[in-house]
């Protein structure tokens, strides 16, 4: 699940209790599983970023398996398949936003 929050930065949500580590990669980090996704107790992941406004493609990384959001705003083609999508809205985005932690 994907939400852009008012101050523009998006928050990702990924449901996989079992999981020891999940992280996420996209078109907006070169598709390295490098963010780090932090547990919460009820199986819940999550992880905050500020992205510059537009669509971008992503995908989760679970223990090393690579999964899809249908919860996100849709899938789109990428060079290896299915990818989700997540839109970040020009009005309510800082206009210095670019990707990284928030």
């Amino acid at each position: 699940m994907v939400r852009q929050l008012p101050d523009g930065a998006v928050e990702f949500h990924f449901l996989r209790p079992g999981a020891a580590q999940v992280s996420l990669a996209g078109d907006f980090n070169g598709w390295q599983p490098s963010f780090l996704m932090d547990k919460r107790a009820d199986g819940w992941w999550h992880c905050r970023l500020k992205l510059a406004p537009g669509i971008y493609q992503f995908r989760y990384q679970a223990d090393g398996q690579w999964y899809n959001d249908y919860a996100a705003f849709g899938l789109e083609h990428g060079p290896f398949g299915l990818n989700s999508v997540a839109k970040v809205d020009q009005t309510t985005a800082p206009e210095t936003a670019a990707a990284g932690h928030a």
